[in-house]
């Protein structure tokens, strides 16, 4: 089918939509900022209606203005959202009250405490392939039916948020294979995607579920409705869509088992791709969205999101200052760091500022700032920050190198990739090559990518290989890679000589 593809995807503080044609060149690009609702500790949300759909129709709206292009151009479109989160419906896939956000919502601790006694670790294991975690879906069904019981009851669907986008536009709910099992285990049979009957029925009803398909599938047709509150054409095929990570995954080119990226956001994703399942609790591991390949993956909870409280609370003299029509505070924050050496001298930052995802898996970890002496600065503080984020990213790449995950290209992604010192600071940790994507745009050109492919554009994910070009290669310096390594070391220790402490 000829004509152009859209990619819509939903993030943490924004939310954008990619439109290109079948050679994968961007045509417009149209972006919504929107806020991030923290009510009570550990409680991360949005008003899916408003911020979700809401920002989804600006942006389609947007992207037609922008690009001077009719609706009928648009041959298919692709969604993705922030991951695994939880949006109760109603019949008409209106939001009962306010998504649930990914692992950075950690609320349903003692929901997680419960199932581990229940059914105790070995089975959890068993059928997870880890232990629970705050990224896990159905523990935070259990605390919608706990705390919440009449919204519980009142849900038509319960729903992720890239299953939520395509049932809007398409009156159909799906949610994407990777994802079913990624976060919703085990809910979900992972041999052929149905119910599984044994384990569903203990979180909720097997009809508030979803339909299991493949990213790629087409879920259905853009509804009158749809095509009403944003622009588009009646009856545009959409596909099933995919979270923000597998999308932006495909839009770096993670195509092969060797291929690795690191997704530099509010939070940090790894995805790998390899030959098999690894069964190691301390990471993720399944499916990909590309058939007949197995993937390892992490995630923190802070990357950009401690960037942004650096910028709020330590350099807001630099924020009120961009305010005023001054320099963009995170560039200004740059300035002068390159001149503090590797190791931020003896300044060791933990990022655990909401709890930790992979590999320590704890909801309870606090954050640390380690070695201030009365010679350090903030911008010291803020450059140990920076490292921090290479320290938990090389603490992944331990885990992988013990499960002998082979690993030969290490693509980077997201705003992060926007600092140049600090994509060198994490090469110089990791001792590896980072690339970053001559298009860096990020989920949406995914998403859009995997309309085309969806709709026979292209007929394989491999088709798409020569479209996706590397822009930039950063080589590590090895004297301070080598400077860097006790620094690592006293970084994980760090953790778990305080790891009760924090606990307390």
């Amino acid at each position: 089918m000829a004509g152009y593809y859209l990619g819509v995807d939903i993030g943490t503080y924004e939310s954008k939509g990619v439109l290109i044609d079948g050679e994968c060149r961007v045509i417009a690009v149209h972006t919504e900022r929107h806020g991030l609702e923290n009510p009570r500790k550990n409680y991360f949300e949005h008003d899916a209606q408003e911020v979700w759909w809401g920002d989804f129709c600006r942006v389609t709206r947007g992207i037609l203005a922008e690009s001077g292009l009719k609706n009928s151009d648009i041959a298919a479109v692709g969604a993705s959202t922030l991951g695994a989160d939880l949006v109760a419906v109603d019949r008409d896939c209106m939001p009962l009250r306010k998504a649930i956000l990914y692992g950075i919502d950690a609320r349903a601790e003692e929901e997680i405490a419960f199932l581990n006694g229940k059914y105790g670790e070995k089975k959890i294991l068993e059928f997870n392939g880890r232990p629970l975690c705050s990224n896990d879906v159905p523990p935070k069904i259990l605390w919608l039916k706990n705390h919440e019981p009449e919204i519980y009851e009142k849900a038509y669907k319960l729903l992720t948020g890239s299953s939520f986008i395509t049932a809007k536009l398409t009156g159909e709910y799906v949610i994407d294979r990777f994802l079913a099992y990624g976060a919703f285990t085990p809910l979900y049979s992972t041999k052929d995607g149905s119910i599984d009957m044994e384990y569903c029925p203990q979180f909720c009803r097997p009809d508030q579920l979803a339909r299991v398909c493949d990213t790629t599938d087409v879920a259905g047709a853009v509804t009158a409705r749809a095509a009403r509150e944003t622009g588009l054409l009646p009856g545009t095929p959409v596909i099933a869509g995919a979270d923000d990570s597998g999308a932006e995954a495909i839009s770096t080119g993670i195509l092969e088992k060797g291929d690795m990226m690191i997704q530099i956001g509010s939070s940090l994703y790894l995805i790998g791709l390899c030959d098999r399942i690894v069964r190691d609790p301390r990471i993720w591991s399944g499916g990909f969205i590309i058939p007949d390949t197995c993937s390892v993956q992490g995630g923190t909870n802070n990357a950009g999101t401690l960037t942004r409280w650096y910028r709020d609370n330590i350099f807001f003299d630099l924020a009120e200052k961009e305010g005023a029509g001054g320099e963009n505070a995170y560039a200004a924050m740059l300035k002068g760091l390159e001149e503090i050496p590797p190791g931020s001298e003896g300044l060791i930052t933990v990022p655990y500022f909401a709890g930790e995802r992979t590999p320590v898996n704890d909801p309870k970890a606090k954050g640390i700032l380690f070695g201030m002496t009365l010679r350090h600065t903030r911008r010291h503080m803020y450059r140990s920050a920076l490292e921090s984020v290479g320290y938990s990213l090389a603490e992944h790449f331990a885990v992988f190198a013990e499960n002998r995950v082979p690993i030969r290209n290490v693509y980077a992604v997201g705003g992060g990739t926007k600092a140049p010192l600090w994509m060198q600071i994490i090469s110089d940790i990791l001792g590896r090559e980072i690339l970053t994507a001559d298009v860096t745009v990020g989920a949406a050109f995914g998403d859009a990518v995997m309309a085309a492919i969806g709709t026979g554009h292209f007929k394989s994910f491999s088709e798409i290989r020569p479209y996706i070009r590397t822009k930039k290669i950063y080589r590590p310096d090895r004297e301070a890679h080598e400077c860097y390594k006790p620094y690592f070391e006293t970084f994980r220790e760090l953790y778990r000589r305080n790891r009760d402490l924090m606990r307390r």
